[in-house]
């Protein structure tokens, strides 16, 4: 289960593939982080990508291994997308938390999935997802391009196309990204990008 947690102003996408997993791109503002270092923290089998948003993060992170710890099982993605909504909802009342989440799983009874969480706790399984400034560039990309029968180097190709549009259009463009993949095989990285100008749009 990939799950991204990032501030409102930061863009970050996941498109389902052919093969039952999700590619997923983020940025990432820090100059100073050498290549391959993405701030990341684990989820169950989760990787949990945040910037500013640690405490939800690591609320969630705890909450989800303790109930595998006191429960012998894990959660499957849906239920750790609920829990998170609920947490969000309650927090929204108190103390709100003002992140956007993309959470991609797989689970092997329902194969993959990818729910998108906004700052309001809205919970919402979609196929591709988008958010922050640079959704405004990479939707209207996903809408013309994305198929439900993509393969992943097609998927991959898909968000190259979204970073650059992202780069070419965004006045503040970041200039990392991190893409990657959750499927049958695990959450990884695929590539760290510094300079994408080779997708074809």
């Amino acid at each position: 289960m990939l799950t991204q947690l990032s501030t409102n102003q930061d863009p970050g996408e996941g498109i389902r593939d052919r093969s039952g997993g999700y590619i997923g791109g983020s940025q990432h503002h820090a100059p100073q982080k050498q290549r391959g270092q993405d701030h990341a923290s684990r989820l169950s089998q989760a990787r949990c990508c945040q910037r500013r948003a640690r405490r939800p993060v690591e609320y969630v992170q705890k909450n989800v291994s303790l109930y595998k710890f006191r429960n012998g099982i894990p959660l499957t993605t849906a239920a750790a997308a609920n829990f998170t909504r609920g947490e969000l909802a309650t927090a929204l009342r108190k103390n709100p938390y003002s992140v956007n989440i993309l959470m991609a799983g797989y689970d092997n009874e329902s194969g993959a999935s990818l729910y998108y969480i906004d700052y309001i706790a809205t919970l919402h399984k979609v196929d591709k997802g988008a958010f922050g400034y640079g959704s405004y560039f990479s939707l209207s990309t996903m809408d013309w391009h994305y198929r439900s029968d993509m393969s992943v180097e097609e998927a991959i190709e898909l968000v190259d196309k979204c970073i650059l549009e992202i780069r070419s259009r965004l006045v503040v463009a970041p200039p990392n990204f991190v893409i990657k993949i959750v499927d049958k095989d695990g959450a990884r990285d695929y590539a760290w990008l510094q300079d994408v100008t080779t997708a074809a749009v």
